[in-house]
Order: C-alpha cells, then sequence, then structure tokens
C-alpha cells in the first residue's frame, strides 16, 4: 500500500489544496491530510478546527485520512508509515523554499522522498492568506474554498465560535 503524507497549516483550508488531495488520492491507496502547527503564523482557526473542516471537506474521497501533526515531519512519515511526502508549488518562487525544506527533510531522513505537484490553472494563485485578507476585508472568497470552510470563516469573523 503506498501513502502520501500532504503536511501543511491549511489556515483556511482551499479548493487549491483539495485539488492536489483529490488528484493525489488517485496516484496513491492512501493520502493522509497533516494538518500542522506553524510557529511563523498566526492561525485564524485552531488546529482541531482545521481537522475538522478538512475532514468535512475531503468526506467524499475515501482514501483520505486527516491528522493533527505536532513535531517533526520525518517523525510523522514513520508514525503514519508514508511512502513520500507532496507538495504543491503554485509558482516558481514556491520552488525555492519547497526544494529547502525537501533537502533538509531528506537530510534528516535520507528515505523521505517528496513529491511536487501543481495546481490546476484555476487554482495557482490561491494562497491562505489571501483568502483571510479578502476574507476580512469583506470581499468574495467563495470560489477558492469549500463551501464548509466558508461558513467556518463566516462564524470565526462574526465572532460565533465554532
Amino acid at each position: 500500500m503506498k501513502t502520501v503524507l500532504y503536511p501543511g497549516s491549511f489556515d483556511p483550508f482551499t479548493n487549491g489544496h483539495l485539488d492536489l488531495v483529490m488528484r493525489a488520492s488517485l496516484l496513491f491507496d492512501q493520502v493522509i491530510v497533516a494538518v500542522a502547527v506553524n510557529s511563523g503564523k498566526n492561525p485564524l482557526f485552531s488546529l482541531e478546527e482545521r481537522r475538522e473542516q478538512i475532514e468535512e471537506a475531503c468526506k467524499q474521497v475515501s482514501n483520505v485520512k486527516v491528522v493533527a501533526i505536532k513535531g517533526l515531519l520525518v517523525d510523522s512519515l514513520d508514525l503514519y508509515k508514508a511512502d513520500a511526502v507532496l507538495r504543491g508549488l503554485r509558482a516558481f518562487s514556491d520552488f525555492e523554499y519547497e526544494l529547502q525544506m525537501a533537502l533538509m527533510n531528506r537530510s534528516l531522513k535520507p528515505t523521505c522522498e517528496t513529491i511536487f505537484m501543481m495546481p490546476t490553472v484555476n487554482n495557482c494563485f490561491v494562497s491562505s492568506s489571501q483568502i483571510k485578507e479578502i476574507a476580512k476585508l469583506g470581499g468574495d472568497y467563495s470560489a477558492y474554498v469549500p463551501a464548509n470552510v466558508r461558513e467556518a470563516i463566516e462564524r470565526k469573523l462574526r465572532g460565533d465560535g465554532k
């Protein structure tokens, strides 16, 4: 059984993320979406809220599992018996950062393989940071996130909690 681990902060989970999950689900027996803590970011949603949102958005894909991870990515590879790491590349500017991460992960764990996928044209410019900014400024971002994520963003910005 071939398993790929798709890590990210996913704050919020976008249609670009969903696109990669769905396409990876056709290539791998199991896709594990690993919701991670990124100490360099100030998340809108808690780790558990993000995990639940992604689970709901991916419920139609039977070979997808969503987990929350903390610590080193290479440790999660072992824990979930993943064969590779999946990363998305939206633009050439993403490549340098992603290459550095892939090489560091391989340095920490020589068997760590990273697979890069490009988003579809409709999603190549979408980022979670942009979605949060558009939402906070009252713009329409509904075409860029799953419906359940849009609803969660609206509740959060209204102060309705979960």
